[in-house]
């Protein structure tokens, strides 16, 4: 929740100053509890992020710890985690066949932009540093944490094993189609054939008649992944099982929602953490496939898939 690029700070769930001492600190965290409180009117999401913020800041070692990692305190950032691109996977496991560059896309369209923001003549010394990256535009944070969430959903489907193959960044059907518009990942297993998408919007997300709703959410991302997988399905030939969206687990309320139907696709949405679950089993009601229907649409997809 509060390590996305999109997300606002713990200082800011609370409603203070970075700068705040520690007693207006504490009395900023009692008063959003009570303002947030689902027995008094409040967000029961909201809630759960205040008394997130509280456990990042609420101690003096907790919030020096989280200032010199988010770009608030005057020592430089550490050399820290998410934002960088992940190193290279050392260890021999058996992995799922795996084509394409999650994320890559949106990554170097991040490296970019965020250059031409800093403006000509300006050297960046580190494009993921926390306090620039929070200070840049809120189009060019999505890139990243976009990117994030696709390397995150990457990671994971890796772990599937051999049984499984994967196509990540996978470009729409049509020719002169927005790049943008792309389907982050296809997987392909004995529960099935899915088309995933990975965001992450920076908070909490809700779901109101077969879409995602939420303050970071633009247009209707479920229909219109469901749109790109029929394309892709009519141009190789195959049909999906159904279709997932991944979401960080912080920003949802059921790490599994199957919501039915979208456009006859059968569509769930899940927390990151539940997605090798719903890969392994399936979603309810899809019909397994087995090994030669397996080849049969892996051999259809490597000759129909190109990438953003």
């Amino acid at each position: 929740m509060f390590d996305s690029p999109l997300s606002a700070s713990a200082y800011e769930v609370l409603g203070v100053d970075p700068k705040v001492d520690e007693e207006s600190l504490r009395k900023a965290y009692r008063l959003r509890l009570r303002q947030t409180h689902p027995d008094t009117g409040g967000d029961a999401a909201v809630f759960i992020q205040v008394q997130r913020a509280w456990e990042l800041v609420g101690t003096a070692d907790a919030r020096s710890a989280y200032d010199r990692g988010h770009g608030f305190g005057e020592a430089p950032a550490p050399e820290w985690s998410g934002w960088r691109a992940p190193a290279p996977r050392t260890d021999t496991r058996p992995r799922a066949r795996s084509y394409g560059h999650p994320g890559g896309w949106r990554r170097e369209r991040y490296l970019t932009l965020i250059r031409e923001w800093a403006g000509r003549g300006v050297t960046l010394d580190d494009p993921y540093d926390p306090a620039l990256v929070r200070s840049a535009p809120q189009q060019v944070r999505r890139l990243l944490a976009d990117a994030l969430a696709e390397e995150a959903t990457a990671r994971i489907v890796a772990d599937l094993g051999m049984g499984y193959t994967v196509w990540h960044d996978v470009a729409p059907s049509a020719r002169g189609a927005d790049p943008d518009a792309k389907i982050d990942h296809i997987v392909l297993g004995p529960s099935g054939l899915y088309g995933l998408l990975s965001e992450d919007f920076g908070g909490p997300v809700g779901l109101r008649r077969g879409e995602l709703v939420g303050d970071g959410v633009d247009g209707a991302p479920i229909a219109s992944l469901v749109a790109r997988m029929r394309g892709l399905a009519r141009a190789a030939g195959v049909r999906f099982s159904g279709a997932i969206v991944v979401l960080p687990d912080d920003d949802v309320l059921q790490v599994i929602d199957e919501i039915g139907k979208v456009k006859g696709t059968p569509v769930a949405v899940v927390s990151r953490g539940a997605l090798s679950t719903v890969l392994r089993r399936g979603i309810t009601g899809v019909r397994a496939i087995g090994g030669n229907e397996v080849f049969d649409v892996r051999t259809r997809l490597q000759q129909a898939v190109r990438f953003a």
